[in-house]
């Protein structure tokens, strides 16, 4: 055996070991050090609002990923290409409707291309308070170009008037002024001298809402303090045609406050309204004369009226006087008089509309859907009160037979004193009566096809009374889905030509009297209080059936009443007021 060999075989063996460990130690003290991770600093935002979370990375061996985390779970993850050694991270995060003085707790953590992990780091975000705005105190008349804005609260104090027109006889050389508000905006009214809008003839508003950013006329007061009559209203005189006065001549609207309005001019244009809700107006200007939550005297069709809603209103919702505005989308929310009222030879368009009322809430005048007069007297004064409207939604008060609701109640719809309106695609529910055809010469107007009545469906309350219209000891001489007897005591018949006002209504084209609204389509909410649903569910009777009007105006629609499958309420209307805080 050679000993030798052998020894130096050991030797080289050995030498080999050592060098491999040698050179295993020497890779690991060559690994650089772990990720080094620093959060942004502490942030803070309101509801709605959007923040930026940040970090740093440095890894000397290469950045693999980044870990984030809210609240202990999953948010956001990136990952990063080979040889990226720092970074500077950075993601919005809009911050959530938690309440104020809360947290959310976001935690990153790197790992680099040897496993190696950075420390757990934090970054918090604290939900602070929306800061008040700024209340800027409005009065007297507006002239020329003037702006708010919605980084402020405006507060009308008396009457506050845009333009300087407030005589009988309009003057071109009055002063004029055009108020734009910004989309977002609050405007609040001052209880104690009656605060309202009044644009006057020859000037404009241009209140251009969205969907996300409506701007509300509201009451001054706190959350939870509001009540109807809380200020005036908004009101808009125009330059069209009515039938109470001639040439430039105008009449003053109800209250004596110089809302002067009329003239010759169907095309005047009295600027924009898109978006635009009116809380909690309707006060009193002189004993029972109170400015409705929208008041439009003699208004131009040049004139834009779309996404409006009145809630709690002192007085009616929305009223024409005269003129010739379209308008669509309309809500009126559980006002104390009627939800839409029509006089002085008003002949403009509508097309979804919904009324709905609180099983309380009525007027000591008679509260109805639609009131509906050619003028005060029931004359011949032309232009007639004419409108033509298209897919109404009516919700009475009455959701059960065993809810109790005002006496005061009365109609679906009042025609009345020689109109001649056109109703196509309505439907009517939860009123003690559905429609009253009122007085010898609307009965003439609806016998001669003047008035007329398409694909309208009145629907009862189930069980109340023996037809689901309230006949009974305590509701007559109510008690009709179509009146056959007027309100006189004791109640004597009339008619519509040769027939009773309820077989002409059923002659028409697509009028139905239900005893019920159930198979309808619609929903219970509509009946209660807080936001309803409105979109008909599958199947129902409304669904199918509906008729287009004539002219351009009309949108098509397939559906009967004023929602099909689309809420046009969703974002910009608020059916709950009361809880709204409107000083951020």
């Amino acid at each position: 055996m050679n000993f030798r060999r052998l020894a130096h075989t050991a030797l080289t063996l050995g030498v080999l070991s050592m060098a491999l460990i040698f050179n295993a130690c020497k890779k690991e003290e060559e690994i650089g050090p772990a990720p080094v991770l620093t959060p942004g600093s502490a942030l803070s935002g309101i509801a709605g609002s959007v923040v930026k979370l940040s970090a740093t990375i440095n890894a000397a061996e290469g950045i693999q990923t980044l870990t984030v985390l809210k609240n202990g779970q999953a948010f956001d993850s990136k990952t990063y290409s080979a040889g990226t050694t720092s970074d500077s991270y950075s993601k919005d995060y809009t911050v959530e409707n938690l309440p104020v003085g809360s947290s959310v707790v976001f935690t990153f953590q790197a790992t680099d291309t040897k496993n190696q992990t950075s420390t757990v780091a934090t970054q918090v975000v604290n939900v602070s308070a929306v800061p008040a705005k700024t209340v800027v105190e409005v009065r007297g008349v507006l002239t020329g170009n003037v702006s708010w804005t919605k980084d402020k609260i405006y507060k009308l104090i008396g009457f506050v008037r845009v333009g300087a027109d407030t005589t009988e006889t309009f003057s071109s050389t009055a002063a004029t002024g055009t108020l734009t508000i910004e989309a977002g905006t609050t405007i609040i009214g001052d209880r104690a001298s009656k605060a309202t809008l009044i644009v006057q003839r020859g000037s404009k508003i241009i209140a251009n809402g969205t969907a996300d950013a409506p701007i509300v006329f509201t009451s001054e007061r706190a959350a939870g303090q509001r009540e109807s009559g809380d200020w005036g209203g908004l009101v808009i005189c125009g330059r069209a045609v009515n039938n109470q006065s001639t040439g430039d001549k105008g009449i003053q609207l109800e209250g004596s406050y110089k809302g002067w309005h009329g003239g010759s001019n169907n095309a005047d244009n009295s600027g924009s309204l898109k978006y635009v809700r009116v809380e909690y107006a309707g006060v009193p200007i002189n004993p029972n004369q109170e400015v409705n939550s929208f008041t439009f005297g003699s208004v131009g069709n040049g004139t834009t009226l779309e996404y409006l809603q009145a809630s709690f209103g002192l007085d009616d919702s929305f009223e024409w006087f005269g003129g010739n505005v379209n308008a669509k989308y309309l809500v009126a929310y559980r006002g104390l008089d009627d939800d839409f009222d029509m006089d002085f030879g008003y002949s403009g368009n509508l097309q979804f509309i919904v009324g709905m009322r609180g099983a309380t809430l009525a007027d000591q005048s008679g509260s109805n859907g639609f009131e509906v007069d050619n003028d005060g007297q029931g004359t011949t004064a032309a232009p007639f009160t004419s409108p033509t409207i298209s897919n109404v939604t009516l919700v009475g008060p009455k959701e059960t037979n065993a809810t109790s609701i005002s006496p005061q109640f009365q109609n679906g719809m009042h025609l009345r004193r020689n109109n001649k309106i056109k109703v196509y695609n309505a439907v009517i529910t939860g009123y003690p009566n559905g429609i009253f055809v009122d007085g010898a010469g609307t009965q003439a107007n609806a016998n001669s096809g003047e008035l007329v009545l398409n694909r309208v469906v009145i629907a009862g309350t189930p069980s109340w009374g023996t037809d689901g219209f309230g006949q009974g000891t305590n509701d007559t001489p109510r008690g009709f889905g179509v009146r056959d007897v007027n309100t006189a005591t004791p109640a004597a018949a009339i008619t519509v030509g040769t027939a009773k006002p309820s077989e002409w209504f059923a002659a028409q084209a697509g009028n139905k009297i239900l005893n019920s609204y159930a198979g309808l389509g619609l929903s219970q909410s509509i009946f209660q209080a807080g936001t309803p649903t409105f979109t008909l569910s599958n199947g129902g009777t409304l669904a199918t059936g509906g008729t287009v009007p004539t002219g351009s105006f009309f949108t098509a629609a397939s559906f009967i009443g004023a929602f099909g499958s689309e809420n046009w309420t969703a974002k910009w209307s608020n059916f709950s007021p009361n809880t709204t805080d409107y000083s951020k």
